[in-house]
């Protein structure tokens, strides 16, 4: 085990200790701006006195707070892969990043990435994001917290009359972190015109919104999108913001409040005990606790938007027992035909269990963490952890994951699919079995499922 020890480094907004070692150093729990409940944020833009960095900071106020419901099969299972073992604060100031360097990092490329929870949970502390296997191969990588759930996703006409838009605090708090990140990141050693995104889930969805608004050219250089790249049925695009509105006005009513003045001041236990006992009630929560058109961060129809995003690099990837699998390979191969993707196939089973290659088994590998989980992964699961580290980091510095000691990864061109396949006993370009399923869906017109909330 490695000696950690403290370190101070002078930025641009002050004084940051952070921890470090002979391998890495890293800086946990970073402001990078602060918000109202159901206002925007504002970038922090200097620290009062030095900004003491070695321990997480806050996650955002989320249901498990008080409901965390582990007799839910689906609740206990991530539970367990993620959480477990694991303390959490939630607070409303949540609004921080955590960044892992090379023990000496000079211009080195950038890996910010944006975690998933249906848009309604998660945090940057959870396993399995931590940046040491990027930071031996000479990645930063970032980890952002954003607002979830109502605290992320509310709309209201007050919010509409004030800012001149509404909702989608959690998504204007994502693109903040990356802009703060391009103006910082030089600070910790960081190139500030080589930076890649990577999400996984919701994180995903958040970054191909983020890909449609040509207004963000060269804040970012390419893309990592992992179960949930593509284009969604029609029936779960964002909709309008006043079209969610209805929802949250019923929310207002269970919690006894007025005005949108009364929900900001109500406290968050009675507020999330609201939001619970209505999505008991209703099965329409999903659709209204995620992005909207808002006509500044969405400014229009999705499936309008996309067929001209960013000219910038695309990966992305989805696994065999993916949440709908089949949807998943089905919009994510149509999406990266288009933009000359390059495309992987997860079709290595998670050992312990029988649950496959289940949505989010991939994100243990990316981040070489598989050593910290209770199952018994194998020498071939070390050795595609490896390649997979590999190749996003080669990609991240140059936009090409191929090198030596690796099958060549071709992309997707001239309108052809083409798929890197991690399979259970090798790694190889290939046709998944899930694409005939896809080719079904695409006989018959667009596929059916819907998005649901998971870990």
């Amino acid at each position: 085990m490695e000696e950690t020890k403290h370190i101070e480094i002078e930025t641009a907004l002050g004084t940051i200790i952070g921890n470090c070692t002979s391998g890495y150093k890293e800086f946990l729990g970073i402001p990078y701006a602060k918000a109202e409940r159901f206002r925007y944020a504002v970038p922090v833009d200097s620290f009062e006195g030095k900004l003491n960095a070695t321990s997480y900071g806050n996650a955002c106020p989320q249901y498990r707070m008080y409901f965390p419901q582990l007799d839910n099969p689906e609740r206990l299972f991530y539970y367990r892969e993620f959480r477990e073992g694991i303390d959490f604060h939630y607070d409303e100031d949540c609004l921080n990043l955590n960044i892992y360097t090379p023990a000496e990092p000079v211009n080195c490329p950038v890996i910010v990435f944006i975690h998933g929870g249906g848009f309604n949970s998660g945090c940057n502390q959870e396993e399995p994001f931590r940046g040491y296997e990027f930071a031996k191969r000479g990645i930063i990588t970032v980890f952002i917290n954003y607002r979830t759930g109502i605290f992320g996703y509310l709309t209201h006409e007050e919010i509409q009359n004030e800012y001149g838009r509404n909702g989608n605090f959690g998504l204007d708090d994502q693109l903040t972190a990356i802009r703060w990140v391009k103006q910082h990141i030089a600070d910790f050693g960081g190139d500030p015109d080589n930076i890649t995104l990577a999400g996984q889930s919701a994180g995903a969805i958040s970054i191909q919104y983020l890909c449609l608004d040509h207004d963000y050219e060269g804040l970012f250089q390419r893309v990592l999108m992992m179960s949930g790249a593509g284009l969604f049925p029609k029936f779960a695009l964002p909709r309008p913001a006043v079209q969610t509105q209805e929802y949250w006005l019923e929310l207002m009513k269970r919690a006894g409040c007025a005005d949108l003045d009364e929900l900001r001041a109500l406290p968050v236990k009675d507020l999330l005990t609201a939001v619970q006992e209505l999505k008991q009630e209703r099965s329409d929560t999903t659709y209204n606790t995620m992005p909207v058109i808002d006509g500044y961060l969405i400014k229009g129809p999705v499936d309008q938007l996309i067929k001209k995003p960013l000219k910038i690099g695309y990966m992305l990837g989805y696994t065999n027992n993916d949440m709908y699998a089949p949807v998943m390979a089905f919009i994510g191969n149509q999406f990266g035909t288009r933009n000359n993707a390059y495309i992987y196939y997860f079709d290595l089973d998670a050992p312990g269990d029988s649950n496959g290659a289940f949505h989010s088994s991939d994100l243990r590998y990316l981040f070489g963490r598989l050593s910290a989980s209770w199952r018994p992964y194998t020498v071939r699961d070390y050795e595609v952890s490896r390649q997979l580290i590999d190749y996003a980091a080669a990609y991240a510095k140059t936009g090409d994951p191929n090198g030596p000691f690796r099958p060549q990864w071709m992309p997707c061109s001239k309108g052809k699919t083409k798929i890197l396949c991690f399979g259970k006993e090798r790694t190889h370009m290939g046709t998944p079995s899930v694409l005939k399923l896809c080719s079904n869906m695409i006989n018959k017109g667009e596929p059916k499922a819907e998005i649901k909330e998971v870990q």
